[in-house]
């Protein structure tokens, strides 16, 4: 048995159906079952409730060989590290518990590093609660998701613009999380790893923001321009948005960072370079929601 949590997430959606290919018996945990796929529906396992409720999380660990954890977005909280156990110490908990092999989480390229502000005592916390659970575990450090542009489709289609706070020139990874989901499926379908250690997952080039409006310009057929905007003006969208200041900040620090080194300590390899490339995502994805 492999559980999955955010099964309805970006990685999750993508990484359920790998796994039933693959043979594996899958259950997920799910806030609001209705939102899996129907062709998902009788071919998996079910525990609803949240991966921050220890009893929840026990019930699906039980029996389960490994599992497979993505912490939520900390979207409005004011204690990032805080939010992260909560979701991580109920799943180290219920690892050592029901003696659960392996474990697969995501992680980031920042966090390899954990050089900004913020980033080192999250890291510390995170790898001493998984290290605690006792299980043998591979960490998905992963770059910055080509998804995340599917927040900025209103300004794409109205304006043929993508605002962020960041330079235009710096090149830095970019991983589809079709293949974040492939990676994951190989190591949760493998039994024969063993150890405590990592794996990046950087995809197939390093791209900057110019870069990826001249492609899009390509794909999309109009002309495409990226806008940068000071960091005051991120965090006062963010806020905006919904989100919390010290989310804001946090991100602010991350962009900071990954802009001195893109790629953390990781060199790029033919292990951790994927395939998708940000052309064939636009083409695939990009486009058709453009379009919509």
């Amino acid at each position: 048995m492999i559980v999955v949590t955010s099964p309805t997430g970006k990685i999750g959606t993508e990484l359920v159906p790998r796994l039933l290919a693959g043979g594996a018996r899958v259950r997920v945990i799910v806030r609001d079952p209705a939102k899996l796929s129907p062709q998902l529906l009788g071919k998996v396992d079910v525990t609803k409730g949240s991966t921050d409720d220890p009893e929840v999380v026990s019930a699906a660990f039980q029996g389960a060989e490994a599992v497979f954890l993505v912490v939520p977005f900390p979207f409005n909280v004011e204690d990032i590290v805080k939010h992260y156990l909560r979701f991580i110490r109920p799943a180290a908990e219920a690892i050592k518990l029901h003696d659960v092999k392996r474990l697969v989480f995501v992680s980031g390229l920042r966090l390899v590093t954990a050089s900004a502000k913020g980033l080192s005592s999250l890291s510390t916390a995170i790898e001493n609660t998984i290290v605690d659970a006792g299980s043998d575990y591979r960490a998905l450090w992963c770059a910055g998701f080509m998804e995340n542009l599917l927040a900025q489709i209103e300004p794409l289609k109205h304006h043929g613009t993508f605002l962020l706070a960041a330079r235009p020139d710096v090149k830095a990874p970019l991983v589809a999380t079709r293949d974040i989901a492939a990676t994951a499926a190989k190591l949760l379908l493998d039994s024969s790893w063993r150890g405590r250690d990592g794996l990046a997952v950087m995809g197939p080039e390093d791209l900057s923001y110019d870069d990826m409006a001249e492609i899009m310009s390509e794909v999309l057929g109009k002309p495409i321009r990226f806008q940068q905007v000071s960091d005051d003006s991120f965090r006062a969208r963010f806020v905006e948005s919904g989100g919390s200041e010290a989310v804001a900040q946090w991100l602010v620090e991350m962009r900071a960072d990954s802009e001195r080194n893109p790629h953390g300590s990781i060199q790029r390899s033919a292990e951790n370079t994927t395939r998708t490339s940000f052309r064939e995502w636009c083409e695939e994805v990009l486009k058709p929601a453009v379009q919509g």
